[in-house]
């Protein structure tokens, strides 16, 4: 086992976090939280990934509010969950694996049936591309007030984060969510102070961060993952992300997480491999919904071909430019990109679908030197998140 491979089974300081290795489950939404409630299967899903070996898992989609969520199953933090996200987190730590909690926002987009307000809003208005065809046409603009509630909201569920016995916290500034529509060209196209230079769309993403950081104190760890490019014209693209690195950077953030692509107009450049478009049209229940993605669904997934490290070029190029820790996330499914990674000056990697065919990744690629994943990249557990059972892998029975 050469140096490099060796130093992904050694310990890493995250801030004041101490991790047993280099390998943390990326942050995802599982689909096993119905009426956002933790359910059992929930339970076994992340304690099989931390008796796996990982040092720490990630609860995906932690919405900060009601109306913060693509649907009504996903989590939201509120005292209502309390308990059972405590004795979650305290299983999890016996088992050996620190829980990072992934801070999202829809935004502009949803198809959530308990939508409080009368319409999603986005930095402008717009179509509610998730949930037209759930008769949820339209998302509206923010006004200061829904903006300074919403800084409020992050605080608020930081400050329950921690007390519930998270060990990190990750906001989701990337993949087209809420607070990413801000940061995009694309769907921001306000006249004001959170509108036009990349300065002023990140202004509200950079008062999130001052908002978690003032909840949570110094020394907490707090990431953050973003979109290296949105893969769509006159989105953000790879200079950009330098551009927002920095100034995350600047702003005391601990660790950033460089994903790429948009969930609702370019989700597989974030995935690569073969099409998720023919089982989703396959999975998919609501008629419209079907239709919509057999007429125009070839225009949002995109051809993009699978292969190891494949953000690994411009990933380096943010790494290079910050003083934070950068967190490598992109085909990272064999112990020689692994150890490739590591040597590349990334010292965490966040893992998804490979951890779904082998959910004791770690510990065999840490028995195995030769150690290459079962996954093959076929893309058809993105279609099941919406099963009777949760996401899984298709091929492989875990």
């Amino acid at each position: 086992m050469n140096a490099s491979l060796q130093d992904c089974f050694t310990p890493y300081q995250l801030n004041s976090l101490r991790l047993k290795n280099r390998f943390v489950k990326a942050g995802t939404y599982e689909g096993m939280t119905p009426n956002g409630r933790i359910s059992q299967a929930y339970r076994d899903f992340h304690l099989s990934l931390a008796k796996g070996g990982l040092a720490m898992t990630t609860l995906g989609y932690c919405a900060v509010e009601q109306d913060g969520r693509i649907n009504e199953n996903m989590l939201y933090m509120h005292e209502g969950i309390r308990a059972d996200l405590s004795s979650l987190i305290d299983e999890l730590h016996a088992a050996g694996t620190k829980v990072s909690g992934q801070m999202g926002h829809c935004g502009a987009f949803t198809k959530n049936r308990q939508l409080q307000r009368r319409f999603p809003l986005g930095p402008s208005r717009g179509i509610n591309l998730l949930g037209f065809a759930y008769g949820m046409f339209y998302n509206g603009k923010m006004q200061q007030s829904d903006i300074d509630a919403l800084v409020q909201n992050y605080y608020d569920a930081a400050v329950f984060m921690q007390s519930v016995g998270f060990d990190c916290l990750e906001i989701h500034f990337g993949h087209g969510y809420g607070l990413c529509q801000f940061m995009s060209p694309l769907t921001n196209k306000r006249k004001d102070a959170y509108g036009g230079t990349l300065e002023n769309r990140m202004r509200l993403p950079l008062q999130v961060l001052a908002a978690v950081r003032k909840a949570v104190g110094p020394d907490f760890p707090i990431i953050g993952k973003i979109s290296l490019t949105e893969g769509v014209k006159g989105g953000l693209h790879y200079d950009d992300a330098v551009a927002i690195a920095k100034m995350l950077d600047a702003a005391g953030i601990d660790g950033i997480i460089t994903s790429g692509g948009t969930s609702t107009m370019n989700p597989m450049i974030m995935f690569r491999g073969q099409s998720a478009l023919p089982p989703m049209i396959k999975a998919e229940k609501h008629w419209l919904m079907k239709f919509i993605l057999k007429t125009a669904g070839a225009m949002m997934f995109k051809h993009y071909p699978y292969h190891e490290l494949y953000f690994a070029e411009q990933a380096k190029r943010v790494q290079q430019a910050v003083s934070c820790d950068v967190i490598y996330i992109g085909g990272a499914s064999t112990n020689q990109s692994f150890a490739d990674t590591l040597s590349n000056g990334f010292p965490l990697m966040q893992l998804g679908r490979s951890l779904l065919a082998d959910r004791d990744l770690v510990k065999k690629a840490q028995a195995d030197s030769n150690y290459k994943s079962r996954c093959l990249h076929c893309n058809e557990c993105i279609a099941t998140i919406e099963h009777a059972k949760g996401i899984h892998c298709t091929r492989f029975a875990v």
